[in-house]
């Protein structure tokens, strides 16, 4: 039951009581209030304007002046009234911001909270470590001593008398040793420790007397020590005026470092010093004499030794080094000791095989091989590509001892039962690394899986080779020695010698190379101004592809530069007459591809340019070969863009190696820092960021 307002006034005032008040209630007692205060204010006005007013004023006048006071009364009410609500909103919203901020924060910290979790969770909280003193550092030695405390002056005689450096003692003898002094110093002490023995065993008196042989013995000994003896001071002579008796363990390493090779292998024969040490057969020195050959190169030296023990070799050697005849004349050797060719054995196949990558190299190994056998009567025979099979097939069933192949066409002979490898004990891979870069892996294998194997040489490294019997022979020729090449030697040689000259993959230091960074625009403009500079000399211009290797012959053929080209588009003949007519310097400029970057041996190549850089570096290092070989010195130089950044590492090292200069561009260029593929100063993954949504 609702109770009107002047009841709650009246009990309000009876016991004071808090009364609860609803909504209503509290609503029209504000409004009573509020009519009560307009009320009082209407009356203080109306008192205020009869107090103010004149006598002499009408009536009517004083009635306007009312009604304007009280219209100026409600306006500045209003104003008020508008004043208080913008306050009150402007509060509202400030609070409502603050809420708002202080909520963010909340769930700002709670993210990150749950951040610290994630990151905890997978890559494990960092505690920070307690630094553990170790014993050591908590009682550590002080060696610092005074002289005080040095007890070990006073006892040992050698503190009494310190040696003096004798700033002029063995004055210009080795090593400052003056074999004199020495000599004088002992025939003293034998003076004296004699007569120290004669006093002795003369009991007390003065001794036994010296004979007169032993005071002759003795002056003798002292007029020598006296003398300057050449024997003493003699200088020891260098390996070349030795005889091979006189050769000392020392000799041979100073041998063998002066020709910078090193071996890899067990019962290393010695070298070889000059042909006539070589044990090889008379009528094959002829051979050499004739070829001009004066002194072995230094694989030469290193391998022949290894071929006449009939041991397996792996051969390192820098490009144009001789290798060539350092695998064919023990194989001529070899073959010389076995029965002729007959008609009894000639369908049994050939007693050896040269593989090589290219037919121009197997040709020119070819040529060299009957240089060689030019006195012993043995037949070579050459299978490359490009020329009837079926010529090639009845030449070997014919008969001969060698055979010189490229792969891919000696397996199709093999396929095609042209040929047969029934008593070839004797295997050569020339340029094994190029031949497994051209994808002839498959092909050689199965070369090799043709060959007997009934005569493999002992797994057993200590076992002694027979001298009297026919092992299976296999040498590995290789300018670098990439993981293919280690796995077929694995699979095929028994504990084989690696021979290596040099660096592994190391252009010869005779070559002087030059790189120069330029625009694709500019090359053939520097190209001519290389061309102009040779003069009567020959170069070769290596270009990556065919089509290019054409247009660009073309283009310097309308210079006016002899030119020609070499390429796997041409047949082999076009090749053949090709090489001939650049040997004869018909031509003095070759443009060619790869094909000529390996084991093509073309005389006196003044430069290589390389007009294009090769994709690898093994490759740049083959094609700058073709100059400085046999011993004369080249200029190989590069024209590098911006597209060869794959090679800028390699490259760089390289010309530090040979201590070339490398090209500012290049130092600089961000590419030449890093190898390719290896990502430069990568932070660890644990500082990775995880993010989380």
């Amino acid at each position: 039951m609702k109770r009107s307002v002047g009841e709650i006034g009246a009990k309000g005032d009876a016991n004071k009581k808090p009364v609860f008040l609803t909504k209503a209630l509290r609503e029209q007692l504000a409004i009573q209030r509020r009519q009560e205060e307009i009320a009082e204010q209407k009356r203080r006005a109306e008192e205020l304007l009869v107090h103010n007013r004149p006598s002499d004023t009408k009536p009517s006048s004083s009635l306007d002046h009312d009604s304007n006071s009280r219209h100026h009364l409600r306006s500045s009410r209003e104003r008020e009234r508008e004043r208080d609500s913008e306050r009150r909103n402007r509060e509202r919203e400030r609070e409502e911001e603050q809420k708002a901020r202080r909520l963010e924060k909340v769930a700002e910290r709670e993210h990150e909270k749950e951040l610290e979790s994630i990151k905890e969770q997978y890559l494990g909280s960092k505690k920070p470590k307690k630094r553990v003193i170790k014993p050591s550092e908590k009682f550590r030695f002080s060696f610092d001593w005074e002289n005080t405390e040095d007890t070990s002056r006073d006892m040992n005689s050698l503190y009494q008398n310190p040696h003096e450096a004798r700033l002029l003692f063995g004055r210009g003898f080795r090593a400052g040793m003056d074999r004199r002094e020495q000599k004088k110093v002992a025939a003293k002490n034998e003076k004296d420790l004699r007569e120290e023995i004669r006093k002795k065993e003369g009991g007390g008196g003065g001794g036994v007397e010296e004979k007169p042989e032993e005071a002759a013995a003795r002056r003798l000994k002292e007029e020598a020590a006296a003398q300057y003896d050449t024997f003493d001071m003699r200088v020891d002579r260098h390996w070349s005026e030795k005889k091979l008796e006189e050769m000392t363990e020392r000799d041979w390493r100073i041998f063998r470092e002066d020709f910078n090779m090193s071996y890899k292998g067990s019962k290393i024969p010695r070298p070889m010093r000059s042909w006539a040490e070589s044990k090889l057969s008379s009528e094959l020195l002829k051979a050499v004499e004739r070829a001009g050959y004066k002194t072995p190169s230094p694989i030469q030296m290193a391998a022949i030794p290894l071929g006449m023990q009939q041991r397996d070799v792996i051969g390192v050697a820098e490009t144009g080094s001789g290798k060539t005849a350092a695998f064919v004349l023990p194989m001529l050797t070899y073959i010389s000791r076995l029965p002729p060719i007959s008609e009894e054995n000639e369908a049994e196949g050939p007693y050896a095989v040269v593989m090589a990558p290219t037919r121009e190299l197997a040709q020119q190994i070819e040529d060299e091989t009957v240089k060689f056998a030019h006195y012993l009567g043995i037949k070579v025979v050459s299978i490359v590509g490009g020329q009837s099979i079926e010529e090639q097939g009845f030449k070997i069933r014919q008969g001969c001892e060698v055979v010189i192949a490229t792969p891919g066409r000696l397996i199709d002979c093999l396929e095609r039962r042209y040929a047969v490898l029934n008593q070839c004990n004797y295997v050569v891979l020339d340029e094994a690394d190029r031949m497994i870069d051209m994808g002839f892996e498959p092909q050689v294998v199965g070369v090799l899986d043709a060959m007997p194997s009934s005569n493999l040489k002992p797994e057993n490294e200590d076992e002694e080779l027979d001298e009297k019997k026919i092992y299976r022979t296999t040498y590995m020729f290789s300018a670098t020695m990439p993981p293919a090449v280690e796995r077929l030697a694995r699979k095929y040689l028994r504990n084989p010698v690696v021979v290596t000259i040099g660096t592994a993959g190391k252009a010869t230091d005779l070559i002087t190379q030059h790189v120069n960074m330029m625009k694709d625009s500019e090359k053939m403009y520097k190209l001519q101004k290389l061309l102009n500079e040779l003069g009567d000399k020959t170069a070769i211009v290596f270009i990556n592809t065919k089509k290019s290797a054409d247009s660009l012959a073309k283009g310097l053929d309308k210079a006016g530069y002899r030119v020609t080209t070499l390429h796997g588009g041409k047949s082999q003949e076009q090749r053949e007459i090709s090489l001939e007519g650049f040997r004869t310097k018909r031509y003095n400029v070759l443009v060619a591809t790869d094909v000529a970057g390996r084991g093509i041996d073309i005389p006196d190549v003044a430069h290589v340019i390389n007009y294009d850089m090769p994709g690898n570096i093994e490759m740049y290092t083959h094609r700058i070969g073709r100059t400085g070989r046999a011993g004369k010195t080249g200029v190989a130089t590069t024209f590098l863009t911006l597209h060869d950044t794959d090679v800028f590492y390699d490259l760089k090292q390289m010309l530090t190696q040979s201590n070339s200069p490398v090209p500012p561009e290049l130092a600089r260029h961000e590419a030449s820092k890093f190898k390719p593929g290896s990502i430069p100063d990568r932070p660890p993954r644990r500082n990775d960021t995880v993010f989380a949504h």
